[in-house]
């Protein structure tokens, strides 16, 4: 695999054969479906952050490979361009202080990170697109020099065949080009993990399929993209058009995007393994020598390489995940919604009442996912993103009439979503003390009607009223982000505009 990663070079037998061997893959899945080899309930979640590096001015500093050297941690990781990093935190089971507990390691390791940055003249700024992002710094030199990221740069812009267009139409409208697929870079995001049996993964993914939107809305941070002010969330519509394999011919066809929400709730995980395998080519054909059914005829349990492989090309907003710890392979729903930052704290808490939120929904006897629509979902989710906290949003109605009505997101969330977060909470056995803190935020940012991407719109356009022209206005508005992200405390409470006078020159 690694000769074939480093080479780069795929020819139409090693497409065949990989076709051949997700194939095998699925059907491998499906055995250990039907024979009920899965992990049993352990209640475990997981935490990743991509993070951007900076300068003392708030610009880019394409500095990766030298901070990962100096952090040596294998907490650590490269992302796609050499502004970007990515924290993982290790499993941990939900229930009693676990949000306590995950606060302070955060804090510990992102503190020692940005300490190791600062030894080559940059800092961690945690936030979903960093303002200060110009066209020529999201180029294909820019990209981190791994040969996956390369090799799948390439794929993708052979499947296209032309250059990527990004056409984005909000507060301003963008419109312009790519000759790679670097502009992806420019979303970071937290990534929620929850392993469930199969019993449950249906249950859950439609779960959070329903509350994507509600996610959005209270926690969008990615205002600004290539000095224009677009949607409150913008990493959607860019990862989308920064990814997407379709030429316009194939789009006005209704071939599927590799980046999308879905079409319908499911019944279980291998509906959406399946729905790979059946829309979408390989980009990378890379074939493991292991032959899935001869090892679960050995009784042992297959790696399913290529199908894991595939499945992390195909960018859903919630997405399965396979996986095998200590010999056992078990399901993951990957939740790929949020924005990064823009605290610690406010992590914690977008994390806490999604895990909340999914638990309650999930387990609901008459399940949200049975009178919403899956297209209002996906209307719904489209909404939050380009209007965040301000979003209206199709619910179904409680009472006896039932049907569906709009309400405001913030509503929404307050009077429905929130108190079915604590009793979700509740379920998993998590400390009320952790519970009341987190959803607190969240209920906070509902009330003031703030949350990341307000605060930097309110903020630049402080900045502008000073006088300062638009590139001083993000820069000035991303320095003084980062100050307030590192103070910590969550963002509703973040004063807007600039502490003091700034100078126009």
């Amino acid at each position: 695999m690694g000769e074939k990663v480093v080479a780069g070079q795929f020819d139409l037998s090693d497409r065949q054969r990989y076709r051949e061997k997700l194939r095998s893959c699925l059907t491998g899945l499906e055995r250990l479906l039907a024979e009920k080899r899965f992990d049993r309930p352990r209640n475990l979640m997981g935490l990743e952050i991509e993070l951007n590096l900076t300068g003392a001015d708030g610009m880019p500093k394409m500095l990766n490979a030298q901070v990962l050297e100096r952090i040596a941690s294998r907490d650590f990781q490269t992302e796609l361009a050499m502004f970007n990093l990515e924290v993982n935190i290790a499993p941990h089971r939900l229930g009693g202080r676990v949000f306590d507990r995950l606060d302070e390691e955060l804090l510990t390791s992102l503190a020692y990170a940005d300490r190791k940055a600062g030894e080559v003249d940059a800092g961690i700024v945690m936030i979903g697109i960093l303002p200060t992002l110009d066209r020529d710094d999201l180029v294909s030199s820019n990209l981190s020099a791994v040969d996956r990221y390369a090799l799948l740069n390439d794929q993708i812009v052979a499947a296209r065949g032309e250059d990527f267009t990004l056409d984005i139409d909000g507060v301003e409208h963008l419109s312009c080009t790519s000759k790679s697929i670097a502009p992806e870079a420019a979303c970071t995001s937290v990534q929620l993990h929850l392993q469930v049996t199969p019993e449950r993964f249906a249950g859950v993914w439609n779960a959070a399929q329903a509350v994507a939107a509600a996610q959005i809305a209270v926690g969008a941070n990615s205002p600004f993209l290539f000095g224009r002010e677009l949607w409150r969330e913008s990493r959607p519509p860019l990862f989308q058009q920064s990814t997407d394999t379709r030429p316009p011919e194939l789009q006005a066809q209704g071939v599927r995007p590799r980046t999308w929400f879905g079409e319908r709730w499911v019944t279980s995980a291998f509906d959406l393994f399946e729905e790979n395998l059946r829309y979408y080519p390989a980009l990378l054909p890379i074939c493991d020598e292991e032959d899935p059914l001869e090892v679960l005829d050995r009784g042992g349990v297959p790696s399913l390489a290529e199908l894991v492989l595939h499945n992390g090309t195909v960018y859903r907003w919630n997405r399965p995940v396979y996986g095998i710890a200590d010999g056992v392979p078990h399901l993951r729903v990957e939740n790929r919604v949020l924005p990064a930052g823009p605290t610690v704290t406010d992590v914690i808490a977008n994390a806490a009442f999604y895990y909340g939120v999914v638990r309650a929904l999930a387990e609901d006897s008459r399940p949200v996912w049975s009178r919403l629509p899956f297209e209002a979902a996906a209307a719904n989710f489209d909404a939050a993103c380009r209007h965040g906290i301000d979003a209206r949003l199709t619910w179904p109605r409680r009472g006896r009439l039932g049907g569906l009505g709009e309400v405001d997101a913030v509503t929404l969330v307050r009077d429905e979503l929130l108190p079915l977060a604590e009793a979700g909470l509740d379920a998993w056995g998590i400390e009320p003390a952790d519970r009341d803190l987190y959803l607190g935020v969240i209920e906070e940012r509902c009330r003031r009607r703030v949350n990341g991407a307000s605060w930097q719109s309110a903020t630049f356009h402080r900045a502008l009223d000073l006088g300062l022209g638009r590139e001083a206005a993000l820069a000035a508005t991303t320095r003084r982000y980062r100050e307030l992200m590192q103070q910590g405390d969550p963002v509703h409470t973040w004063p807007v505009g600039l502490p003091e006078p700034v100078p126009t020159a």
